[in-house]
């Protein structure tokens, strides 16, 4: 699952991306500045939460601001501290440091419910959120949901990379998609944050989409997902030729339906 470990001088281009509109910020505690977009319009609103070394501008993302500006529906997309146009180092963060952002950008720029659609690592953050405001969330559509990945990563490495990542501090990761650091902070933190090992008391709707050709997230993941949900209003969708990113406009398309299904319950 590694790659090579990360040494000083390596500085990839994971985070690069093409600047979208200049965004409204949201301050935060530590002096730094979440970068989001927000466009105003009728409830139940619409929160897009992106994965891991991911951003605003990507497909997804913006694909739901046009839908959500057609439909007239409030929708809110944000980075991370340490992604996309937000201030930060992407390796000083955390799963529990991205997840606060998301949950302060919920709080602070949302009114009334809110749909949350959480693609891979935003898929974690997305049940985070669900479990501690259960009264905001009107429902969560997950795309390649990652819940708990982080451990997946260190139980995939053997003895001496995982020594190699402890005594180094980070290691790449190569899921197929370009090579991304991961600290072991980052594992460290993604222990305290769990949601996979217990039953996940969220009730509202949910719709999990998700690409049996994906590299990144095996589709099972989803299928363990519903189970732990307690949520009786569960469907989870296996794409048979879809990939992780489900980024084609037939991916959209779906995603697409399965927004208007759940603003209109």
């Amino acid at each position: 699952m590694l790659d090579c470990l990360l040494t000083l001088e390596e500085r990839t281009s994971y985070l690069m991306s093409v600047p979208d509109t200049t965004p409204q910020w949201l301050e935060r505690p530590d002096g730094n500045r979440v970068a989001y977009h927000r466009r105003s319009g009728k409830g139940p609103g619409v929160v897009f939460l992106g994965g891991y070394a991911s951003d605003m501008t990507g497909t997804k993302a913006q694909y739901l601001d046009s839908w959500c500006e057609r439909a007239g529906r409030a929708y809110l997309r944000l980075d991370y501290l340490g992604h996309g146009q937000s201030t930060g180092a992407f390796e000083d963060g955390t799963l529990g440091c991205w997840a606060d952002d998301a949950l302060a950008a919920l709080d602070a720029l949302t009114e009334g419910p809110q749909i949350l659609v959480g693609s891979s690592m935003g898929g974690w953050i997305m049940l985070l959120l669900a479990l501690a405001r259960p009264e905001r969330i009107a429902g969560l559509i997950g795309i390649a949901a990652a819940p708990d990945f982080s451990q997946d990563i260190w139980w995939g490495m053997d003895r001496e990379q995982q020594d190699a990542m402890v005594a180094q501090g980070k290691a790449m990761l190569d899921e197929g998609h370009g090579a991304f650091p991961v600290t072991h902070a980052f594992i460290e933190d993604g222990r305290r944050h769990l949601v996979m090992r217990a039953p996940i008391a969220i009730d509202v709707p949910v719709r999990l989409l998700q690409g049996m050709q994906d590299t990144a997230v095996p589709w099972p993941t989803a299928q363990a997902i519903a189970d732990r949900l307690n949520s009786d209003d569960v469907v989870v969708t296996l794409i048979k030729d879809g990939d992780h990113r489900l980024s084609r406009d037939e991916d959209l398309a779906r995603l697409g339906h399965v927004v208007e299904e759940l603003v209109g319950t």
